[in-house]
Formats: C-alpha cells, sequence, structure tokens
C-alpha cells in the first residue's frame, strides 16, 4: 500500500514552503493566479483555495486553470459554506465549489465535502517542473506634494513601513487571517481597502473591518463583483465601496461609492 501524503492546514499561502512539497493543502487563500502559483512554487500535490466569491472576471477562481496548466490538480471551497482566511474552518465546513479537470478527475465536485475531497486528491499525482516566475504588484498611483501617497499592492503581505500614515488599496480579501486581529494590516495607514471576498459566512469577508477601526485606521472594502480581487489597481479604479468602519464613515465613505472617487474627495479635502 502507498505511503498516503501529508495533509496540511495553512491560513495564507505567503506561508507554504518548499518544505511542504507533495502535501496536500488547504489554504485560506482566495483561489486567484497568485496563491496558484505560491501552490505551485512550494511544490505542493494538490490544493484547494476558497474561491472568495468569484468576483469579476472569476478573479477568485482564477487559480484553477492555472493550476490545470501545469498539471496540479486545484479546487474551491464556496466562501459561503467556510470562512476565507480560515483554513481549519475549510477543512470542518467547507463544501467545494469549483474543481478543475484535474481535480474533477478524481471525483470531486460541487457540493464535496472537503473532507471527502482530501481523500480523492489522495490520488493525485505529484506534477514536477517549476512554474514561470509570477510577482504581485506594488505601484504609487498617487503622489501629490502634500498629500497622503495612494498605493496600490497586489496583497496586504507587501505593505512596507513607509506606508504608515497613507493610503494603501489592496487586491487582498477583507477577512481575518487565521481568526487573528493582530494580522489585519502591518502598519496604520490613514485608509486600507480590500475586497470583500463576496462577504460570505459569518461576514467573514469583511472581518478585518473591526480591529482596524478599534487601532484608528480608516478602512473599507469593495464588492468582489466590482474589482478582481488579488489586483490593487482593480481595487482602486474599478471597486465599488461594499462596507466600511465607523473610522471610514468619519472621512465619508459610503457604501455604493466608487474607490477612486472616494479617495479623489478624500485628497481634496
Amino acid at each position: 500500500m502507498s505511503e498516503q501524503p501529508p495533509v496540511l492546514m495553512c491560513d495564507s499561502a505567503t506561508k507554504l514552503e518548499r518544505s511542504h512539497r507533495g502535501a496536500i493543502v488547504v489554504c485560506g487563500s482566495h483561489g486567484g493566479v497568485y496563491p496558484a502559483y505560491l501552490a505551485a512554487e512550494a511544490g505542493l500535490r494538490a490544493v484547494i483555495l476558497n474561491d472568495a466569491g468569484v468576483g469579476l472576471d472569476q478573479a477568485g477562481i482564477g487559480g484553477l486553470d492555472y493550476c490545470q496548466a501545469l498539471g496540479m490538480a486545484c479546487a474551491t471551497i464556496g466562501h459561503a459554506s467556510a470562512r476565507i482566511g480560515d483554513a481549519e474552518d475549510m477543512r470542518a465546513r467547507g463544501l467545494i465549489s469549483h474543481a478543475n479537470p484535474a481535480a474533477a478527475d478524481l471525483g470531486i465536485e460541487a457540493g464535496t465535502p472537503t473532507g471527502e475531497a482530501l481523500a480523492m486528491l489522495a490520488r493525485a499525482p505529484v506534477w514536477h517542473g517549476e512554474p514561470a516566475p509570477y510577482r504581485e504588484g506594488r505601484q504609487v498611483v498617487l503622489d501629490q506634494p502634500g498629500k497622503p501617497r495612494v498605493v496600490c499592492i497586489d496583497s496586504a503581505s507587501m505593505v512596507e513601513p513607509a506606508d504608515a500614515g497613507q493610503i494603501v488599496i489592496t487586491g487582498s480579501h477583507g477577512g481575518l487571517v487565521a481568526s487573528r486581529p493582530d494580522l489585519t494590516l502591518r502598519v496604520d495607514a490613514l485608509l486600507a481597502l480590500f475586497n470583500d471576498a463576496g462577504v460570505g459566512i459569518d461576514e467573514a469577508g469583511v472581518a478585518r473591518l473591526p480591529p482596524l477601526d478599534q487601532r484608528g485606521v480608516a478602512a473599507a472594502t469593495v464588492a468582489a463583483m466590482t474589482a478582481r480581487i488579488g489586483d490593487g489597481l482593480s481595487t482602486y479604479q474599478d471597486g465599488v465601496l461594499s462596507r466600511v468602519n465607523d473610522a471610514a464613515r468619519r472621512l465619508g465613505a459610503r457604501p455604493g461609492t466608487r474607490a477612486q472617487d472616494f479617495v479623489a474627495g478624500l485628497l481634496d479635502a
């Protein structure tokens, strides 16, 4: 009898390592291309991500095709069945929403409980090779004298100490990672924007907002159907605010406002 591959829980794809090679991982990250790339770079046998509400241009499940091109099995958990950013909850309550052909060939389909999907993925072959390099984006889109910079980053993990007091617009989901309020954002920005990942069960996709409020950081999410998750520039250019915390409301943020319009008004003020 062949040895069963290890099954690991990881709340963020940024924590995946080469030491995880050959493992099957339930990962709390959204199912976009960059988390899928990190899973491939780590050499995982297979990965289960969160569909993050699927969203604009199906960005929340973009990793399925990416993994398929490599020959790697990949599936997503429905955001309405388990909390994004919480791998243990995804394992306990999650139901599969989408599977790429490599996963579907093993019997995984929409509605499959995570535990059953993990058993099926144990039969997935380990793919070999190296994914082409892929880097998330970071760019300063506005830098006017005497005003806060507007920085677009594809992941909140890319925030830098110099971003304190600035307007930080991310492509990350607005959920807590590992249910830890201390991991909301590494700096006290003037304003931070996230993607609401379809909001989802327990309103997990917007759970960063209250802890940031307690730190006095204005924060809001844009609706997943208005901006591509994992794309900070899309949050800024395409996003429409869906939820705002009290600190953001005091600055004039209101659901239904275009993110770019709100930022422009904030800078003018």
